[in-house]
């Protein structure tokens, strides 16, 4: 089973595309997986056609009575659903002992994301008389102005910026490309960055190179650009998620917020289905609700000795 993972694993970096997290995501899973085989049913470590639904279920099961949360747990069920759809195809294993389970019933939680005030701050907050400013400037328009998420940002390069047209070709999960639109603060903040850029190096090595670098001329790492966006959500709100995923909340929530088309939102953010998109509708409804209750007269608890239909 072992080696079956670990060639799983490569399949998605490789040929997928997925993300390092992501990749990381499914191996912490799958080694959880492997571990409780080995404690349980050591022969279906050796010969993986061993496992049946049973055997899933008693695993599922075992993470719940230990306190594990439904959508960890869905999570799981996720990896494991992948990793023997790929033995099927690998002709591993002969039927998916995964089929016929059902993922448990996710907690609805509403994404956080940034109000239009607080992102003005946001986006006006990096010094960009120096290079880490006007880098960080461009990384922060870039990302609420497109919604792309962290690992597409980092995979740009040179040639899927079109500063005429505005646009970014993106290559997001699962190797699907898209285009997808920017502004014209994100166009002149990625203008003076680009220019900064050009004098790292030499201009063979900028051309394969991340659009976004280190002032070294160096690859940023996953975990830097959290920590960029990080830095300049802190100074202006008190969510407790600071990541680059909020700002992609936050584009998609302004969008809706704005008038945009949920389809329209949909295609932007690179979903694979419409229900995941529809998440953002909660933020919107909440906040159609909360302005209807503060502006209409008629909106509050009936007064004394009032009618509630008068």
């Amino acid at each position: 089973m072992q080696t079956l993972i670990q060639e799983f694993l490569r399949y998605l970096e490789h040929e997928r595309r997925y993300s390092v997290h992501t990749v990381g995501s499914y191996g912490r899973d799958l080694d959880q997986w492997k571990h409780f085989v080995l404690g349980q049913y050591p022969d279906c470590a050796t010969d993986v056609q061993l496992v049946d639904v049973g055997i899933v279920r008693e695993f599922l099961g075992l993470l719940m009575d230990n306190g594990s949360a439904r959508s960890s747990t869905a999570r799981k069920l996720s990896a494991l659903r992948s990793f023997f759809k790929y033995c099927v195809r690998r002709h591993a294993i002969k039927a998916d002992p995964t089929l016929r389970l059902q993922s448990p019933k996710r907690e609805k939680r509403l994404p956080h994301y940034v109000d239009e005030a607080a992102m003005r701050r946001v986006l006006e907050a990096p010094d960009r008389s120096t290079f880490e400013g006007t880098r960080d400037a461009a990384i922060l328009e870039l990302l609420y102005s497109t919604g792309i998420r962290r690992a597409e940002l980092l995979g740009l390069r040179i040639r899927d910026i079109d500063l005429k047209q505005r646009t970014l070709k993106v290559v997001g999960k699962g190797n699907k490309q898209r285009i997808v639109p920017f502004g014209k603060q994100a166009e002149a903040s990625l203008q003076k960055y680009l220019c900064m850029r050009a004098d790292l190096t030499d201009t063979n090595a900028l051309r394969v190179l991340p659009v976004f670098l280190s002032r070294r001329g160096t690859i940023i790492p996953p975990t830097t650009l959290t920590d960029i966006v990080h830095k300049y959500l802190q100074e202006v709100t008190e969510l407790t998620q600071k990541s680059p995923h909020v700002l992609r909340h936050t584009c998609a929530t302004h969008l809706l917020n704005n008038g945009a088309d949920l389809r329209v939102v949909k295609e932007l953010l690179g979903h694979e289905s419409l229900s995941t998109t529809q998440i953002y509708t909660h933020v919107t409804l909440e906040r159609l609700q909360r302005i209807y209750r503060q502006a209409h007269p008629k909106s509050g608890e009936p007064q004394s000795g009032e009618s509630p239909h008068q």
